[in-house]
């Protein structure tokens, strides 16, 4: 059976859905975290992938930009930027972006079987500019957004059988990266500049992102008030969507977002900070910020997923090369050093539906620095 015909049969989901209640959003307010070695202690010295890890966890390469994928005929896109992973029959899908501009961006996929063993690999979007970030949806799609003024987001089947979707309804901006709420039914998306804005946007119909309402966050921490844009889609010469409304929030360096179980976490790079915004109460404030961290554990915040067990792993660009653990307990640990790059920066990490594998890359690792993509397995914690 053909890939397409096999996969077109799936019903998708997103692997991270089904987590279990995260402590997060038990707590009645977040606490600011700090630097330390829990859950999985010290690193050990780098393994022949350059890569540190605690004991008992191991790793493999596979993807390298410009080569092919394992035993498929697919060359590996270069720059590899945010991903995540999607449930197929037979296994799941690994979406990866790929940050390259002037048209020559778009967005690969790696499908493997329920064991972590390669099985295809192809493309899912391409002709787009800088695909960053994203973010996957609930009804089993991938939101890649172009970093670059007026870019769009575009929506894309992680099987390849249906083609990119551009959804401007999301506006035209430098997007970053997307959150989907199935409870609220609203998304919500970073947008990467200095000045940049905090979005939510509420479809018309929810699974249908052809229209719906962009609003811009403002008010105060205390109580975030959101005020609808009123052109989604400037021009050139017209304002942008971050400057259409007064008081509207400024971030400094939108990056990364993620809901879990009620709570959205986003990152901003500008000041190593570490967001919580709870969509029920209204309410905004810091969880994590490395002028407060005496270790500074956590410098130059990118993207950030979520762990079946409620932790936050976030992405640095460049910090120490890092994959660092934010705990609901309120630690900043290590989980995971790129050694031996220089100019390069950690990007899309995904944990599998089990929560045995995580996917990441070094973005311009490598020969010609086209970037490297790497699986870790180990004893992750997973409730």
């Amino acid at each position: 059976m053909r890939r397409r015909d096999f996969l077109s049969r799936a019903a998708l989901v997103v692997a991270g859905a089904a987590t279990s209640a995260s402590l997060w959003a038990q707590a009645a307010r977040a606490c600011r975290a700090v630097g330390g070695l829990e859950p999985y202690g010290p690193l050990e010295p780098p393994n022949p992938d350059g890569l540190q890890l605690p004991v008992g966890f191991r790793s493999r390469v596979i993807a390298r930009g410009g080569e092919f994928v394992g035993p498929t005929r697919h060359r590996w896109h270069q720059a590899a930027d945010g991903g995540a992973i999607f449930r197929v029959a037979g296994g799941y899908v690994y979406t990866s972006n790929s940050e390259v501009a002037d048209g020559h961006g778009g967005v690969g996929a790696i499908r493997f079987d329920h064991r972590g063993r390669i099985q295809d690999a192809y493309s899912i979007c391409s002709g787009t500019s800088r695909n960053c970030a994203g973010g996957p949806t609930t009804w089993g799609t991938w939101l890649t957004c172009e970093e670059v003024s007026r870019g769009i987001v575009y929506e894309c089947d992680p099987t390849g059988v249906q083609p990119a979707i551009p959804r401007p309804a999301l506006g035209s901006f430098w997007h970053e990266a997307v959150a989907v709420d199935p409870e609220l039914r609203r998304l919500y998306l970073t947008e990467d500049t200095p000045t940049g804005s905090f979005y939510r946007f509420t479809p018309t119909t929810w699974g249908d992102l052809s229209s719906g309402v962009l609003e811009v966050a403002g008010g105060t921490t205390s109580r975030v008030a959101w005020a609808e844009v009123p052109n989604p889609n400037p021009t050139s010469t017209q304002p942008s969507t971050r400057n259409q409304v007064p008081g509207a929030f400024h971030f400094n360096g939108g990056e990364g977002i993620v809901w879990q179980s009620g709570i959205v976490h986003f990152t901003t790079k500008g000041d190593n900070r570490v967001w919580r915004y709870e969509p029920r109460a209204g309410t905004l404030e810091i969880v994590y910020e490395a002028n407060d961290d005496p270790l500074r554990q956590l410098t130059g915040v990118d993207n950030i997923t979520a762990s079946r067990s409620g932790d936050l792993l976030v992405a640095e660009d460049p910090g120490n090369l890092e994959l660092v653990l934010l705990t609901p307990d309120c630690v900043a640990s290590p989980l995971v050093r790129v050694t031996g790059q220089r100019r390069t920066e950690i990007t899309g990490p995904a944990f599998d539906p089990l929560g045995r594998h995580l996917y990441f890359s070094s973005q311009r690792a490598g020969a010609g620095a086209r970037g490297i993509t790497y699986q870790v397995t180990g004893p992750f914690r997973r409730f």
